[in-house]
């Protein structure tokens, strides 16, 4: 009798516990259309293969599925909301058959936030960025002397356009195959404001080839506007700043044959470059010419560095307007970026030096301080 009672019951099935707690509320954060649910799991239950969200618009409504999450999470989020309108929700748990049903829980209604409170410490480095900004600029306008580290490439324009001048040679500009909505392609084409200007002052002939017609235009009203403020706008030669062509390895077979017809005395390679870059810097070092590089593409400094005179690395290039200008609003924009640089590089390295310290103190001394306070630390830079 026993034994038939205990094999009937183990024969019976019981559905799983259902989870218990669960809450419903507008995801915080967030632009809206979204609402999250958590729960607390039950016991561990091999068995369970998850839980099925279930959502309505009325706590009697109609209720329908809308999501499934495996067992052993804790939290679902709900993007397919409308905001402003109350929802309804219960989470069921599941077996092969038998399933379990939370309670109801409602309303819960999605809203966009104004702000992330999570990205407080970004907006503490824009704004400490943006005092930064404003002070240097103020300074600039008032005459202190800021200082700004030399660009040796920058530096040696004058001597490269000096040389030239002495050989009676012209000095060749190249500026890449990047078109003009590239920043690089800006940046050289201001570099080649300020060697125009110096090559009216020296009476040395200027020449331009260029590989987008875009950029040919831009450069050809550059030059005339720095030949016009040296005072030579007689000198201004059209002719010189050319389209040559869009083809990648036609336009280095073409600055190649320039280099070795007109044996220019100072080449100038500024721009972003690809596989020809080491075709044209070695050309510009057979016939002796004084070499200016200067590109933001990574795979081919190395080339440069390697063959040329002076080369402008990444960011020198974007400086170097502000650099050769000395405008106020330019030259204090760029010393705040550069002071901002310093913190943040301060930021990193006082949060590994405390990580660091964190882990050896909890390690030996069993005190987790430092380790909370860098956690803390991170967490403040960690938001979604």
């Amino acid at each position: 009798m026993i034994v038939t009672v205990l094999l009937l019951l183990s024969s019976l099935t019981f559905p799983p516990s259902p989870p218990s707690e669960l809450r419903a509320f507008d995801t915080p954060n967030d632009a809206g259309r979204s609402i999250t649910l958590t729960w607390k799991n039950p016991p561990e239950d091999e068995s369970l293969k998850g839980y099925e969200v279930y959502r309505a618009e009325a706590v009697k409504g109609e209720y329908s599925m809308v999501g499934f999450v495996l067992s052993g999470d804790e939290t679902y989020r709900d993007g397919d909301v409308v905001d402003g309108v109350e929802y309804y929700y219960f989470v069921r748990g599941l077996r092969e058959v038998e399933f379990s049903d939370s309670e109801r829980v409602g309303p819960a209604v999605s809203r966009a936030q104004w702000f992330n409170v999570g990205r407080t410490s970004f907006l503490v480095i824009v704004v400490v960025f943006c005092v930064l900004v404003f002070w240097y600029i103020r300074r600039a306008r008032r005459g202190d002397s800021l200082f700004v580290r030399k660009i040796p490439g920058l530096e040696a324009v004058d001597e490269a356009v000096g040389r030239s001048t002495e050989m009676g040679r012209p000095v060749l500009y190249v500026s890449g195959l990047g078109t003009l909505s590239d920043v690089t392609t800006l940046a050289a084409l201001s570099i080649l404001g300020r060697v125009a200007k110096r090559t009216a002052q020296y009476e040395v002939p200027l020449i331009v080839p260029c590989t987008e017609p875009l950029v040919m235009t831009t450069a050809q009203e550059i030059v005339k506007q720095s030949y016009t403020e040296a005072g030579r706008p007689d000198l201004y030669n059209e002719g010189n700043i050319f389209y040559l062509t869009y083809d990648q390895f036609g336009y280095a077979a073409g600055v190649d044959g320039i280099m070795l017809r007109d044996r220019p005395g100072a080449v100038f390679l500024q721009g972003y470059f690809y596989a020809e870059a080491l075709i044209l810097a070695e050309t510009g070092y057979a016939i002796g010419a004084i070499q200016i590089a200067g590109t933001t593409s990574t795979t081919q400094l190395p080339f440069f560095v390697a063959a040329c005179d002076y080369t402008l690395i990444g960011e020198e290039m974007f400086a170097a307007s502000s650099y050769l200008s000395k405008e106020p609003v330019m030259l204090g924009t760029l010393k705040a970026e550069d002071v901002m640089k310093v913190l943040i590089v301060v930021i990193f390295l006082g949060a590994a030096l405390l990580g660091t310290l964190g882990f050896l103190v909890s390690r030996y001394s069993g005190h987790e301080g430092l380790t909370n306070a860098f956690e803390s630390l991170v967490n403040l830079f960690a938001a979604e």
